[in-house]
């Protein structure tokens, strides 16, 4: 099994810098993958209560007899329940879901700056971590203000931040911000939703290696020092996103991959989005 490097958090925690997203994967279905991404050498599973698969999901952790210290799990909160005391409800509930008593990583899913309530909430989340019942706490899709506000008005500093990041959207910014304060940053729609992967300098970069254009960015991302998570259902591509660490990418073909850089998003804009 591929040797997964870990990427030690500002906790002391470490987390996979590979790991396994369930994002559209509906809960009928997300066991099958859990459990084929589980074989494949992945320790690392991300969900959440909006994806409606934390059930199929636990089931799946569970059925694979690996002790629960080698997978790490990590589950976040919906928009519509932040505030105190609802974060912590919404907590109680994924627990019973996924069927643990602790998960390894939770986070706020989106700011929601309309609400103005993720102060509120990340404070739900420091009581949530001093209990014990989840090891480690952080966001997604937080911008640099969201962080600033969060280091004046509380006293945990997130762990990691989850942001859309691909070559057309490297947050270089952002990416050096999370290093000046010690917050790993963790890459969802890691391929940019699909869209890079019929890309003709990825597809060189491909026949270059002897390497999928998956493989090839998700290489890019690991030796950026993200983590990345990323997603799929079919069994084949599932255990090859994980088959990464066994050639390097090149101070050319990170220069060509730099020249992707258009500031395309292909999810929601954080500021905007109060879903």
């Amino acid at each position: 099994m591929p040797n997964v490097p870990g990427v030690t958090l500002n906790d002391g925690t470490t987390i996979p810098q590979l790991g396994f997203g369930v994002w559209q994967v509906p809960d009928d279905v997300v066991g099958a993958a859990v459990s084929t991404a589980l074989e494949a050498g992945y320790r690392s599973i991300d969900t959440a209560a909006a994806y409606r698969n934390e059930v199929g999901t636990g089931k799946a952790i569970a059925a694979s007899g690996l002790p629960r210290d080698e997978v790490y799990v990590t589950t976040k909160l919906w928009n519509t329940d932040h505030g105190y005391d609802s974060t912590l409800r919404a907590f109680d509930a994924s627990l019973e879901r996924l069927g643990l008593d602790q998960v390894d990583l939770y986070l706020i899913h989106w700011p929601t700056p309309s609400r103005d309530a993720y102060v509120d909430t990340w404070r739900a989340f420091e009581k949530i971590r001093a209990d014990g019942r989840a090891r480690s706490i952080g966001v997604s899709n937080f911008h640099i203000p969201h962080l600033r506000r969060l280091f004046q008005e509380t006293d945990v500093v997130p762990v990691l931040n989850q942001v859309e990041l691909h070559p057309n959207l490297p947050q270089a910014e952002l990416r050096a911000f999370h290093a000046e304060h010690g917050i790993a940053t963790e890459a969802w729609s890691p391929l940019a939703s699909g869209a890079l992967l019929s890309d003709a300098a990825v597809a060189g970069l491909a026949d270059k290696h002897g390497k999928s254009a998956a493989q090839v960015l998700l290489r890019w991302h690991v030796q950026l020092g993200n983590v990345v998570i990323p997603k799929s259902v079919t069994p084949e591509r599932i255990r090859a996103n994980i088959e990464v660490f066994d050639f390097e990418l090149d101070g050319d073909d990170l220069a060509v991959l730099a020249g992707l850089d258009t500031g395309q998003r292909v999810g929601p804009n954080p500021e905007q989005f109060n879903g």
